[in-house]
């Protein structure tokens, strides 16, 4: 019997609206963990709040779908979603 590894998918997303103040970095923490999604998330500047996910492509797509949602108070607009690099082995809040 043989193992087959699953490609993993990484992305990085860009979720606009009322996203900051609403605690939705700790909220996709939280979630990223109860999926085995690794990567960051971090509130930006300019308004949005910024993620990179990776990991099995149906936990992505799940961080994903919640991410258009996000936590209790908060109001998403749109998210915005492109192909990303990188190696994740943890999923933490930064900046």
């Amino acid at each position: 019997m043989t193992i087959q590894s699953v490609p993993m998918k990484t992305l990085r997303l860009v979720i606009h609206g009322r996203v900051q103040g609403v605690c939705f970095r700790d909220s996709m923490r939280r979630e990223a963990q109860r999926l085995g999604v690794a990567g960051w998330v971090r509130n930006r500047i300019d308004g949005p709040v910024e993620a990179a996910v990776h990991g099995e492509p149906a936990s992505v797509d799940a961080i994903v779908r919640w991410a258009h949602r996000g936590p209790e108070y908060a109001h998403v607009e749109r998210v915005e979603i492109e192909p990303d690099e990188g190696s994740y082995t943890c999923f933490e809040i930064i900046g």
